[in-house]
């Protein structure tokens, strides 16, 4: 790869290092889709179009095959078994044509290699690697299972403890490694030839930090003899624990393994301003050596009951985290998130028009600056830029004093509003120096305005 390839591709930013850049200029990721495994929906295409009209620039892809209609990445024998050294070309003619599309249209694309919720439950009893699906892994050698009914938290399945070390290792897993050796390589044979693509290895992982490490290993020695750099992480269930994780020092203080953060899990079981404390401290772990801290899903469709949150609760994390500091924001895929509906659209569109007025990686929170209690209530959220150009969040429209900063000289504020929901502006006004400045929403639900001096 020569090196003005290199500086184009999908990269940390060297002006602003907790965030991206791509085609080499800083880049906020946003995007909401209505399924994780992409390359596998039949409307793609369609799909792309959708989000890339509305500003959306990131997607993730989970190389999942548990939908109705997914493939599966082996051949079959004629007696249904599969065949594990046999590729199925159509399953990875999919994948290849769903990277061709997202760098068409400039689409970043977070990829995760597995999904534990593939392995376990009824997606288990399908699944190529299952030994009652296939001759190569029969159970008396390799000691997986036909069966494994517990949820993937309990980190039963051999299949991810195949690495020597580990403590659910056993040599006879070696078999089954070498399996999933070859179709991760399979897999970068197809990704490397891409420059939009971030890596991630597992979904909400529960497994020791070892397993991760291996397959991150792995692809950066796959992509160094292909002659690429890539950027890779593993994504922590226990995350929504905040200060109470484990892995969180884990992959803060091994950034020559993860070289970025994906933080999705705070954006579950955590509401109001105690999320946005959970993520201030993420992202201060993840500026300690710094670094992208990604959010490929913000739960919020209200149809799950372990705190997902409603459409409201969506609107409010994916402001919150992009005004805390974050290099990308996601809706999951409904029914745990919001996909890509009319909500969904109308945030990243508004997020798209802020950046007219104010790069969201020139911010810094202001939280100080909101006359309280309202910088602890939920009530109001400000950051603002060195030159003091501020964005303001209110998650319920109403009304909040503010005591900002002024330029020396400065004559007054220009204030324009944008209704979340809606979409619709507000004509710009002009606002006379006060402290504190009493600002009030032109409407009674989820807006955000920015404030620029003026003089």
């Amino acid at each position: 790869m020569k090196l003005s390839d290199a500086l184009f591709m999908i990269r940390p930013s060297k002006t602003y290092p907790t965030y991206w850049e791509y085609q080499g200029q800083p880049v906020l990721l946003l995007g909401g889709s209505k399924e994780d495994n992409l390359f596998q929906i039949a409307d793609l295409k369609d799909h792309l179009d959708l989000l890339a009209s509305v500003g959306g620039n990131v997607i993730r892809n989970t190389m999942s095959d548990r939908d109705p209609g997914d493939l599966y990445a082996y051949a079959r024998k004629a007696n249904g078994q599969f065949e594990l050294d046999q590729w199925n070309p159509d399953y990875w003619d999919r994948f290849e044509a769903c990277l061709r599309l997202t760098s068409e249209r400039g689409i970043i694309v977070q990829l995760e290699v597995w999904d534990r919720f593939d392995y376990s439950r009824e997606p288990w009893k399908t699944h190529p690697f299952n030994p009652s699906n296939n001759d190569h892994l029969p159970t008396d050698t390799t000691g997986l299972e036909s069966e494994y009914p517990q949820h993937p938290n309990t980190d039963r399945q051999p299949f991810f403890h195949t690495i020597p070390g580990m403590n659910g290792y056993r040599a006879p897993l070696d078999r089954l490694r070498a399996y999933q050796e070859a179709y991760v390589a399979k897999l970068l044979s197809i990704a490397l030839a891409f420059d939009h693509v971030l890596y991630c290895i597992n979904n909400e992982t529960s497994t020791e930090p070892a397993w991760g490490a291996f397959w991150i290993r792995f692809i950066k020695e796959r992509a160094a003899l292909a002659g690429r750099e890539v950027w890779v992480t593993d994504m922590f269930d226990d995350f929504h624990k905040g200060e109470d994780s484990r892995m969180i020092p884990v992959v803060t203080q091994h950034p020559e393994i993860y070289d970025f953060f994906d933080i999705s899990q705070v954006n579950s079981r955590s509401f109001g301003f105690a999320h946005w404390e959970k993520l201030q401290f993420l992202i201060t772990q993840a500026r300690r050596y710094p670094r992208p801290a990604n959010h490929t899903k913000i739960y919020s469709d209200g149809q799950t009951g372990f705190g997902s949150g409603t459409p409201q609760d969506g609107i409010e994390r994916f402001w919150r985290n992009l005004m805390g500091g974050s290099a990308s924001a996601r809706f999951h895929r409904p029914p745990a998130g919001i996909g890509l509906n009319p909500l969904a659209q109308q945030c990243i569109r508004t997020a798209r028009w802020v950046e007219k007025w104010i790069a969201f990686w020139e911010m810094e929170p202001a939280m100080d600056e909101i006359v309280p209690p309202a910088a602890t209530n939920n009530q109001a959220y400000l950051t603002r830029t060195a030159d003091l150009r501020y964005l303001l969040f209110l998650p319920y429209g109403e009304a909040v004093s503010l005591t900002l900063q002024e330029r020396p000289g400065q004559q007054g504020w220009q204030l324009r509003w944008t209704d979340i929901w809606t979409g619709e502006e507000s004509p710009a006004e002009t606002l006379k120096i006060a402290s504190p400045l009493r600002v009030t929403a032109p409407q009674p639900r989820a807006s955000v305005a920015v404030l620029q001096p003026l003089g």
